[in-house]
């Protein structure tokens, strides 16, 4: 994640940012041998007790405000209220994904399955003649100390905290956020990457292979960060798809998670 052309510019380091049951057996026929013998009263057979109501929480088909706190997983949920645990957490299974890289994003790396949904993205988008690039991937803790810092640097703390993530508390330490660019190279990192063709088709078509549009406009409130359409956020291709459906412009919105618009 990066400041968008609202913010004051600087160089900023490499990658800097903000970023980021089964049912009742049946009754069998029960016989009794012929004897001689009395026989004793046949037990009355048991009957399949009725389905019990699932509690609340135990359902796992559906969106909801538990968990979304595993930093292994996918629907993990990061943001000013929600730090990572551990917050040196990283990923063990990074690769950099097989796409065209654009300024700053030689070596960017991402979780297997968010690398495998980024090379299918770009490919599909390829094929409609949209130019695609990775600028940003995965960022360790230490990284995200000095990215941090150079906002602070820049626009000061309260300003920093407008685009940057504090080191702990950035999605791109999960491995499972990327910055995009066009591969025009205009407007990469700005609030006009929006209107460009990379950021237009993203924003219609990422939700195909798994991602999101995480920093959407009219949600800081939400989110805790100014708009950012370059920056894609994986969640599994089921949630991708239902939440844009749904409309929700947040993750905080479609998990039912509290808003997040300043650190705790």
């Amino acid at each position: 994640m990066t400041a968008s052309s609202a913010v004051a510019s600087s160089p900023s380091p490499s990658g800097a940012g903000r970023d980021e049951g089964t049912a009742a057996p049946e009754a069998g026929e029960s016989s009794v041998a012929e004897t001689d013998e009395p026989q004793a009263p046949a037990e009355p057979e048991e009957t399949s007790r009725p389905e019990q109501p699932e509690e609340p929480g135990q359902q796992t088909d559906q969106p909801g405000a538990e968990g979304h706190d595993d930093p292994a997983s996918i629907d993990v949920v990061v943001n000013k209220a929600r730090p990572l645990e551990p917050a040196d957490y990283s990923p063990a299974d990074l690769r950099s994904p097989n796409v065209t890289t654009g300024p700053g994003g030689a070596g960017a790396q991402l979780r297997e399955a968010a690398a495998t949904a980024a090379e299918e993205m770009f490919a599909a988008a390829a094929t409609e003649g949209v130019g695609m690039t990775i600028v940003s991937g995965f960022r360790s803790y230490d990284t995200q100390v000095s990215t941090y810092q150079h906002w602070v640097n820049v626009n000061g703390k309260a300003g920093a905290d407008e685009v940057s993530a504090r080191p702990g508390y950035s999605e791109h330490q999960t491995g499972l956020a990327l910055d995009i660019g066009d591969s025009s190279g205009a407007c990469n990192l700005s609030a006009c990457f929006a209107d460009t063709a990379a950021g237009s088709w993203a924003a219609q078509n990422a939700h195909r292979f798994g991602f999101v549009v995480r920093y959407q406009p009219g949600q800081q409130d939400i989110t805790g960060y100014s708009p950012e359409p370059w920056h894609l956020r994986f969640i599994g291709k089921a949630d991708a798809v239902d939440m844009y459906n749904s409309g929700a412009k947040a993750l905080e919105t479609y998990y039912g998670l509290p808003a997040a618009p300043d650190y705790l």
